[in-house]
């Protein structure tokens, strides 16, 4: 079972996805994240890529965020992440994607979609056969002085090519990098 940890929404219980395929961020992990960002989440628009339960997104709008859009191309996932979004009443300030990832940012860039705030949490074996950055670059829809959160394994070197790393946070296996 996951929560939501701060802001307005705080203490409720979050529905997982059924089977592996989806690993929802730990709270410690997801604790010490919102700990880096939490002045810059309030009135913020976040997209929440490969959004699984959609616990990240939650949990930006629980601690102010204006708007989130939540990206995943598996359907138990979107389930979920409606009935989170519904137990939370926050489906007024959410959107989901049911989409393969970079479809779903081209489709944004085509909008004129702007976010401030961009967690990608993809399948690790994902980053090893192409980079999500990539596509965030190209369709150009990180808002100027806008961050993205990578989760990734900590073995995993990330790619600089696309944006400028300005921190990194390793706890466990787990490794968030910040860009710019």
């Amino acid at each position: 079972m996951i929560r939501v940890i701060g802001g307005a929404f705080k203490g409720r219980r979050l529905k997982l996805v059924p089977g592996p395929l989806v690993r929802p961020m730990p709270a410690k992990l997801k604790e010490a994240l919102f700990g880096i960002i939490q002045d810059e989440v309030k009135g913020a628009v976040v997209l929440d890529g490969f959004a699984g339960t959609g616990s990240i997104g939650i949990e930006a709008l629980s601690r102010g965020a204006k708007k989130a859009v939540f990206i995943d191309e598996y359907y138990p996932a979107i389930k979920a992440i409606k009935a989170n979004l519904a137990e939370c009443g926050a489906e007024d300030k959410a959107r989901v994607i049911h989409k393969e990832f970079n479809r779903a940012v081209i489709q944004l860039g085509k909008e004129r979609a702007g976010f401030d705030l961009i967690f990608l949490d993809p399948p690790y074996q994902l980053l090893e056969e192409r980079n999500p950055l990539k596509v965030v670059k190209k369709r150009n829809v990180l808002n100027k002085g806008g961050l993205i959160i990578l989760r990734h394994f900590f073995k995993t070197v990330s790619d600089q090519k696309y944006f400028s790393l300005v921190r990194a946070v390793t706890l466990g296996d787990d490794t968030l990098s910040f860009f710019k």
